[in-house]
């Protein structure tokens, strides 16, 4: 299907006269940082390696909310990684650095031999959040890393992923298998749609964790609380993505786990590996939008150009 637009086309919008809203970033007594415009409601929790508790629109949540927190940035690769509780999950530094944005810093893990920096901004009007990982090397020699995106949206979406002209994979994505050490490089699942330029994952698939190597840079999730997630990012075509099939996306959907009846899709943007020097460093940059949609009936009848569309109004009204 054709695109409607480009990133780099310009957006006429006409600009009215409203009042001032209230914008303010603070401090919980619960020790959380709360960014608020009027409309958009970003919580950061630095006691829980500082997550994103929450992101809503008008009152609506877009993630799933779980007391570990859903908002989730990591490092890879998946497999190489060392163990590294302190970055995943530990106590953090927090500080308001302005009117709508805030940072948390880790602690300096000598395992990865890297401090993390996340800086989060709201904008003072509309949904758009902006969400910056920034992997510092603290040890005497090079670090080889990547930034790991692992947001929890609401359970019991759609997920629609635009695809690149080319891919390395028959399918168009993988399928990792049960076992831990298996992957399915031509998958086939009922819940599971290519059609029109698009991956689209229309519930749990048969096995939860898939693989995508689109550079196109976004993605969609429809929630059932009838709003849209969108979600934008970096994606390099000449630089190596090292996770095991060298993917720029990986998705993780399960609807009410055995374990503790966890229903989610884990929408995770993944960066190329980063060679940093002793005292160098390497970001990566996602912006996250929230817009009203209709949450489809069908997931048989969705109508694509409509929802490619609205994302990337949400995206260039932004700019």
């Amino acid at each position: 299907m054709k695109r409607l637009f480009a990133f780099a086309a310009s957006a006429i919008i006409a600009t009215l006269y409203t009042e001032p809203i209230t914008t303010a970033a603070e401090w919980t007594s619960d020790g959380e940082i709360v960014l608020e415009n009027g409309e958009a409601h970003v919580v950061i929790s630095p006691a829980k390696g500082g997550r994103i508790m929450q992101y809503s629109w008008k009152g609506k949540k877009a993630l799933e909310p779980v007391e570990a927190g859903p908002g989730r940035f990591d490092i890879g690769p998946e497999r190489i990684v060392p163990k590294r509780r302190e970055l995943w999950e530990g106590v953090w530094n927090g500080e308001i650095t302005g009117e709508l944005s805030a940072r948390v810093t880790s602690v300096e893990h000598k395992e990865t031999g890297v401090q993390l920096i996340r800086d989060y901004s709201l904008d003072p009007s509309g949904s758009r959040f902006v969400a910056t990982q920034t992997i510092v090397n603290i040890s005497s020699k090079p670090v080889h890393w990547n930034h790991w995106s692992r947001t929890f949206a609401k359970g019991g979406g759609i997920c629609l992923v635009p695809l690149s002209e080319y891919s390395a994979y028959p399918n168009q994505y993988i399928m990792y298998q049960d076992d831990g050490r298996t992957l399915d490089y031509r998958p086939m699942d009922p819940n599971i749609e290519i059609r029109d330029g698009y991956f689209i994952l229309k519930g749990p698939p048969r096995f939860p964790k898939l693989g995508l190597d689109s550079h196109e840079g976004w993605m969609t999730y429809l929630s059932p609380n009838n709003l849209a997630f969108i979600k934008k990012f970096p994606t390099y075509p000449n630089r190596r993505y090292w996770e095991m099939i060298g993917m720029t996306i990986s998705l993780w959907y399960v609807e009410n786990r055995a374990s503790d009846n966890l229903s989610t899709c884990e929408l995770e943007p993944i960066g190329p590996r980063e060679d940093i020097a002793p005292g160098k460093s390497a970001s990566f940059t996602e912006e996250w939008f929230l817009e009203d949609y209709r949450f489809p009936r069908n997931a048989q009848g969705i109508d694509l150009e409509e929802i490619e569309a609205m994302s990337f109004e949400a995206m260039e009204k932004a700019r």
